[in-house]
């Protein structure tokens, strides 16, 4: 292994025997640090106290440590394969000191301003689209009430509304030549969706699907525009193929056909003449996927990933420059160190082995993080690429230059930024990118990036009239130790302004659902609310959550509601420490897996509740199974084991089974068309409760599916929520309703 030494900044000797050592970055996706360090009888420095240069969080600001490392250098590792980036490593997640942890004085806030109704009328907005001209955008919004398509010029200026229904749409995709925009919509939230058209001229809509029993959905144009591909489901199956609509024939042909029912096709991408299609499938334990290229004309799929033991490939974008024997994808797979980086698959004919299969050095490895980076797209001359780097729930959008090898972070705001725009993120001239922007004070809004200039501009404007940036928490990143001490939680805290360390506050612990999803540092209206009520609020990322790498990810596989539960007790553990609570005063609350991770909660530690709010939630894994979705169904019992030899897991891990041991009133709230968490989960908990006497309320919204698209909706659901809250955990020096 070839490796070089070198000083990696300027170090001066500081008071005698204190050396400070100012590092630029650890990582490109680190902040500025600077160590202080004393130096070692063994000829090693040993680092005393560290602090970060940039406000990248409050709570890494001041990091105390204590390690060795050689002095003032850095290791530049070696390639994995061919051309491979140099290796990086993560900020090290030192645990934060729950009495440090404060709440910041503003005299300027208005103390419960934010009233529900406010703040569930902020616009939310959702994927969308360039124009093939680069003068219009097509997005998803609520504006009207209902997730329905918009379109803005690019430049900013008045939303017009371009579809008008009583159901939700999304994945809009602009065809070639412009005349229309493919998008999909359910019914009522059952999920299965239809693909339609809309003409962005006349509002003309149409549907080409029309299949109650079949599920269509991300619909994407060929380069001609001829061909409409799309991922498709019958309902009583669990697995994903892909099709192609022929607009000129009018007829549809199979791409895939007769995958496993413990796999799933998606992510269609074309290639630039139209003859191939590059797609990843991924296996129901989501723990191993592959990538094929499939020809149209014969319908025949290849395998481009070959690899032994189970690790994630997930393509994103053809390089435009491919040759007629192939080209470059650019993927994203945790191959190469268990963290998901991207790379460039070779599969040209170059990038076989003698057997004409591809081997493991066609990947040209561009990243080689320890955080959690996502490709995006090539630039339509192939000179640039983009991709997104996930650093402990804040995302940055980055320009990757093929050329040099170099990357820069777009100098865009805070919070979870990722590219958007339909087939590409690129304008047509490659002189803009499109991105969606999220913050924790900031709902969410498309922006355009002006590459030339580094400039961005606001298109959209989600905020309204009487909700002001100025009275929401900004998060404080904070670590604590799991109960087991093999994990390092990562978690968002929301300090309200001018809490008291007084040990008579209130807290609300918010649960992720997934359980592969996570806790972002992006806008959350209902968090938003609790806090200016007064309420503390804890979001953890307990293992099983994305965004820590292979190992942690996988932590909880055959252990749901085992290990992950114990980590958001040990949050609980943890805030408590800080002073500012009463140990009586706590409520969970938490949607799909964060709605059943609550119902373990208030029955496996009773105690630590006054209150439990489960969100379309699931509570017995036996009727779960039956009930659901195939799709989850197979990755259920992926994640679970056989439900025979592991019936004593089953049994103990749902929560029905112990409803006797709820002390803690609940109100729990359903759709009712769920196909993923059935209203008869929730109504096995409420007549469970109500036999024993116990204190239950609930509400099922039968026009809704997993989770509340309608505006009207998600204001009595959260009204709901505010008002039993109040009625049961109520913050100091509250007692206030929720419309005052």
């Amino acid at each position: 292994m070839s490796s070089r030494w070198h000083l990696p900044c300027n170090s001066e000797f500081l008071s005698g025997r204190t050396i400070k050592i100012s590092i630029a970055r650890t990582s490109i996706f680190s902040p500025p640090r600077v160590y202080f360090a004393t130096w070692g009888t063994s000829n090693r420095l040993e680092i005393i106290h560290c602090e970060c240069l940039l406000n990248f969080s409050s709570a890494l600001s001041r990091t105390p440590m204590r390690t060795l490392i050689p002095f003032a250098i850095v290791i530049l590792m070696s390639t994995i394969v061919a051309e491979t980036a140099a290796q990086t490593l993560p900020v090290p997640q030192a645990i934060t000191d729950p009495k440090q942890v404060s709440s910041k004085p503003n005299a300027q806030i208005e103390p419960r301003s934010l009233t529900i109704e406010k703040l569930y009328m902020t616009r939310l907005v959702g994927r969308a689209t360039w124009s093939p001209d680069g003068k219009s955008i097509a997005f998803v919004s609520n504006m009207s009430g209902r997730n329905n398509l918009w379109l803005v010029p690019a430049e900013g200026g008045w939303p017009v509304q371009l579809t008008v229904s009583d159901q939700r749409q999304t994945a809009p995709a602009w065809s070639p030549d412009g005349k229309w925009i493919a998008y999909q919509s359910d019914y009522d939230g059952d999920e299965q969706w239809d693909i339609f058209l809309v003409s962005p001229k006349t509002g003309k809509v149409v549907n080409l699907t029309q299949t109650r029993e079949i599920a269509e959905l991300n619909p994407t144009w060929s380069p001609d525009g001829r061909y409409l591909a799309y991922e498709v489901k019958a309902k009583t199956s669990a697995a994903y193929e892909i099709d192609i609509y022929d607009m000129v024939m009018r007829e549809v042909k199979h791409i895939t056909r007769n995958t496993p029912q413990d796999k799933g096709n998606s992510g269609i991408i074309w290639s630039k003449d139209g003859k191939q299609i590059v797609y990843t499938q991924e296996q129901a334990k989501g723990t191993d996927s592959n990538i094929f290229i499939a020809d149209v004309a014969t319908g025949k799929s290849t395998l481009l990933t070959p690899h032994e033991g189970e690790q994630r490939y997930f393509a994103n974008s053809i390089d435009p420059r491919a040759i007629p024997d192939g080209g470059k994808v650019l993927i994203t797979s945790n191959a190469a160190n268990g963290y998901e980086n991207i790379g460039l698959l070779d599969f040209s004919d170059k990038g076989k082995s003698v057997s004409g299969l591809f081997h493991s050095g066609s990947i040209q490895w561009l990243t080689h993080d320890k955080w959690e980076i996502r490709g995006g797209e090539f630039s339509p001359d192939g000179k640039h690429l983009t991709f997104s780097a996930n650093v402990d729930g804040n995302e940055d959008i980055y320009l990757h230059d093929l050329a040099t090898g170099k990357s820069s972070m777009l100098a865009i705001s805070k919070g979870v930024n990722e590219p958007t725009g339909g087939h590409s993120a690129f304008t047509p001239d490659g002189t803009r990118l499109l991105y969606h922007h999220n913050g924790p004070t900031a709902p969410g809004d498309l922006c355009v990036y002006h590459i030339a200039s580094g400039k961005s501009q606001q298109v959209t404007h989600s905020l309204v009239a009487g909700v002001r940036s100025e009275d929401m928490v900004e998060p404080q990143l904070v670590h604590y130790p799991s109960r087991d001490g093999k994990w390092t939680i990562s978690a968002f805290l929301y300090v309200p302004f001018n809490m008291a360390r007084n040990g008579q506050n209130a807290a609300i612990v918010y649960i992720h659902g997934g359980p592969t999803a996570q806790s972002m540092n992006s806008f959350n209206r209902f968090v938003q609310y609790a806090a200016n009520q007064g309420y503390m609020v804890l979001a953890p990322n307990y293992r099983g959550s994305t965004g820590y790498g292979k190992e942690f990810q996988q932590a909880n596989l055959f252990d749901m509601g085992g290990g992950d539960l114990q980590d958001v007790l040990a949050g609980v553990d943890w805030i408590k420490q800080t002073g500012h609570l009463d140990p009586k005063k706590i409520a969970v609350m938490g949607g799909s897996y964060g709605g059943y991770l609550s119902m373990m909660a208030v029955t496996k530690a009773p105690e630590m509740w006054a209150a439990g709010v489960p969100i379309v939630p699931f509570v017995n894994w036996f009727t779960e199974i039956e009930n659901e979705d195939p799709v989850l169904q197979q990755s259920d019992l992926a994640t679970m084991g056989d439900i025979v030899k592991n019936k004593a897991l089953y049994e103990e891990r749902s929560p029905i089974n112990f409803i006797d041991q709820i002390k803690a009133p609940l109100l729990l709230l359903a759709g009712g068309h769920d196909p993923r968490c059935p209203k008869s989960e929730t109504q096995q908990v409420v007549e469970a409760i109500k036999k024993r006497g116990g204190t239950v309320e609930s509400k099922v919204y039968e026009n809704e599916g997993h989770g509340f698209a309608r505006v009207e909706n998600q204001i009595d659901a959260y009204r709901r929520v505010a008002d039993f809250l109040l009625a049961h955990v109520v913050p100091a020096d509250c007692s206030c309703s929720v419309t005052e």
